[in-house]
């Protein structure tokens, strides 16, 4: 997004309900035609900011800037209707009991709701078309359509005063999985496709990494990471994004050499000035579970062995594995010397001395397919890609 202008910009904002302070010196910037996703738990101060954005609620102290105009700030607060922002509320917020036409045309600009029928209708089944409905969806009402269907009639009612930004308040949040990702895919293509702005706020993590081209991460009324979705997820700033984002599998470590002495062995780390004791932090999809064999009173055998796994859990397309590390007590880091004969981000299996197989941390781990692999099952585990170091211990 490099030599994108900037649509939205907030600069120190703050926000407090009483003596209840909801969020705090807010800055973030959102580039023209992106799509921005603010992501974080109930009560983190989502919504507060939307409705900073759009003028429902005026902030404390910052500066909310819309496309190079200051919208809110000391002695400036511009009227919501004023700001050429488009909003979408969670529930869609449709009149009941006006036609689908009726509120989609309650959004039009004064020259159209003032124009001839015709001209009306003509205005209405382009934004019908816009959503992907068919023009006679003019005539329903609004308990006459899907769940989805009724969030897109919202949108249509949105664009139809031709918005530079829009704000959407969690608007897929009440449809099923299908629908769900369904309208999310069509509302983002109309929006991009009109070349607006969008802000989205949800606690669904799937789908802000799928939507956004943009992701923040709040927490507690601050912004923890900014950034691309692929870099928040794989390079989080801190544990409470790592996990909040998704799974996570997080062992202690003594860092070395570019490499991690964990419980899985030695693995390689992701740049960082960190040495010492800290922790790491895998996506359970970066780690690969393989039979290994322990027939036998082999020792050499045995140390191939990383773990056993404890409980196996069937999801249709992957299966999700306990699986309960050996402790052979910390690994030393690989040397300089060592560390390069071993790929960038794969894991040294001989690092569990033998005959110190005793129970160990318990992690969960992904794999897709049919793997074979039951509980009691002894296996060894092989990590893809660098881990991500981190100063605490988990």
């Amino acid at each position: 997004m490099s030599n994108v202008e900037t649509a939205i910009e907030l600069a120190g904002v703050s926000k407090s309900f009483g003596s209840t302070r909801i969020l705090e010196d807010i800055a973030l910037s959102v580039p023209q035609g992106s799509r921005t996703v603010v992501v974080g738990s109930s009560g983190s101060g989502k919504t507060t900011l939307l409705r900073l954005i759009s003028g429902f609620e005026l902030p404390d102290s910052g500066t909310i800037t819309v496309f190079g105009r200051t919208v809110a700030g000391p002695g400036v607060a511009v009227a919501a209707h004023r700001r050429g922002i488009g909003f979408v509320a969670q529930d869609g917020a449709l009149f009941p009991h006006l036609t689908v036409g009726q509120n989609i045309a309650f959004g039009l600009g004064p020259a159209l709701r003032g124009g001839t029928r015709r001209q009306r209708a003509r205005a209405v089944s382009e934004l019908l078309e816009m959503v992907s409905l068919r023009p006679d969806f003019a005539e329903r009402r609004p308990d006459e359509l899907s769940g989805g269907q009724q969030q897109r009639v919202a949108l249509a009612r949105a664009l139809a005063r031709q918005p530079r930004v829009m704000l959407l308040d969690e608007p897929f949040s009440a449809l099923d999985a299908g629908l769900r990702a369904a309208t999310r895919d069509i509302v983002a293509e109309t929006l991009e496709r009109a070349g607006i702005t969008t802000v989205l706020v949800t606690h669904d993590q799937a789908e802000a990494m799928s939507f956004a081209h943009q992701l923040a991460v709040l927490r507690d009324g601050n912004l923890c990471q900014v950034g691309p979705p692929r870099e928040v997820y794989w390079r989080p700033v801190d544990l409470f994004t790592a996990r909040f984002l998704g799974d996570a599998v997080v062992l202690p470590a003594t860092i070395s050499n570019g490499f991690a002495a964990c419980a899985l062995g030695t693995v390689a780390v992701a740049p960082t000035s960190l040495r010492g004791d800290a922790c790491i932090m895998l996506r359970p999809e970066q780690i690969i579970v393989e039979h290994c064999e322990t027939g036998g009173a082999d020792a050499a055998t045995a140390t191939a062995c990383t773990g056993q796994v404890e409980a196996v859990d069937f999801y249709g397309p992957e299966v999700q594995l306990a699986v309960r590390l050996f402790s052979g007590g910390p690994a030393t880091p690989a040397s300089p010397q060592s560390a390069g004969t071993l790929s960038p981000g794969t894991v040294s299996p001989g690092t569990v001395s033998p005959g110190t197989l005793s129970p160990g941390t318990l992690i969960h781990v992904r794999q897709h397919g049919t793997t074979g692999i039951v509980a009691g099952s002894r296996v060894s585990l092989t990590a893809r890609g660098p881990a991500t170091a981190f100063a605490a211990r988990p």
